[in-house]
């Protein structure tokens, strides 16, 4: 797929530095989000009239659902993709169920989805063309945390090295909070920037994890 056939445009705020992305089919004009992080008034003045149609949920932390209930009141025809054991969060009867290995289309753009848990059960990557939106199992220059509710290093482990790090190097990742030194990354070069994504194997990962937690100075 061309460049040219779509566009990604980042919009930054929310709780955390969190990042809602809006991707545009350029031949239909057809749109789409990634999470609902930022205000509604942030995204408003970049959408077309008629052109989104879909949002995708990447976990349902209240930080990427934030301003849901408002992106559903605004848009009444919003499809919402969201992962199938947390379909009854969202008010709106425009909502799909999504599981690993589905195939979504929008436009002309078709995006895979990938059930990445470990930093939540219902963490969900989506891969289109060379871009993969990560929510929170993946950030530039480290995973995501495993220290709240439902977390499990063992399955994010799983998710980064099994799933993710199998993709192509040059794929782009587009994580849901702006915590490194850019916002965007490929695999590869995340790989060479990040200790936690160099481990020898599941119980060195476990190591490095713990040591991250233990050597943390601020909050993300």
């Amino acid at each position: 797929m061309a460049e040219t056939d779509y566009s990604v445009r980042s919009f930054k705020g929310g709780y955390d530095d969190n990042l809602t992305y809006l991707v545009t089919c350029i031949h239909t004009g057809n749109q789409f989000l990634v999470d609902a992080s930022v205000p509604l008034k942030q995204i408003l003045p970049f959408v077309k009239k008629n052109g989104l149609i879909v949002l995708f949920i990447t976990h349902t932390h209240g930080d990427h659902t934030a301003y849901l209930d408002d992106y559903v009141e605004a848009f009444p025809n919003l499809v919402v993709m969201i992962y199938k054991d947390s379909e009854d969060i969202v008010k709106s009867t425009l909502k799909r169920p999504v599981k690993h290995g589905d195939i979504v289309t929008v436009g002309q753009l078709s995006l895979e989805v990938f059930h990445t848990p470990g930093h939540y059960p219902d963490s969900v990557c989506y891969l289109l063309d060379d871009i993969l939106f990560t929510g929170d199992t993946l950030f530039v220059g480290r995973t995501g945390r495993t220290v709240s509710s439902g977390s499990d290093t063992r399955q994010l482990y799983h998710s980064v090295y099994n799933i993710i790090l199998d993709l192509p190097g040059n794929i782009i990742i587009y994580p849901g909070h702006d915590y490194g030194p850019k916002m965007t990354i490929s695999i590869d070069e995340n790989i060479s920037l990040s200790p936690l994504l160099q481990a020898e194997d599941v119980d060195d990962f476990i190591h490095q994890m713990a040591k991250y937690e233990n050597e943390r100075t601020f909050e993300n």
